[in-house]
């Protein structure tokens, strides 16, 4: 998984800034999107220790994290958590500990047709690659029996 250079990409510093970043790339690709947002510490996954009806964290924030599908293929969503990162899932592939400033130019590679399939006979197995601006690359193994016609066609 690559590191993602904070000069790299544009800084995200919301989630809500993420989401927006995410509807402009999906009306620049023609894409259906659908959002949920969860808002308050006893919302967000990552807070299950919040105590019952505490909305904020210790510190006074109000976490949000928002779920994102995109339509079309590739079947992707975009889970976006308070601490700046995210999990993208690519056709059933998932990508987690992304951060939120790479989510764009993640998605961007993904649909302008970047991202591709790479085999390897030892060790045997196919990954899902999806080279970002620069030296940045995010990979992850492609589970027995997952390949999808999607992923099929974007083999290399």
């Amino acid at each position: 998984m690559g590191k993602s250079d904070p000069n790299r990409h544009p800084h995200l510093p919301t989630t809500e800034s993420a989401v927006s970043a995410i509807r402009d790339l999906a009306d620049e690709y023609r894409l259906d999107l659908t959002v949920t947002d969860d808002i308050g510490a006893d919302r967000t996954s990552r807070r299950t220790s919040a105590g019952l009806f505490t909305v904020l964290d210790p510190d006074g924030s109000l976490p949000h994290e928002a779920f994102v599908e995109l339509g079309g293929a590739p079947a992707v969503s975009v889970q976006l958590f308070p601490e700046d990162d995210a999990k993208i899932t690519v056709d059933g592939v998932e990508f987690a500990d992304v951060p939120r400033d790479a989510v764009p130019a993640f998605l961007r590679s993904v649909y302008g047709g970047l991202a591709h399939v790479k085999g390897r006979l030892f060790p045997p197995g196919e990954w899902l690659v999806v080279p970002l601006p620069g030296d940045e690359t995010y990979k992850e193994l492609i589970f027995r029996g997952a390949l999808t016609p999607w992923l099929a066609r974007i083999a290399r």
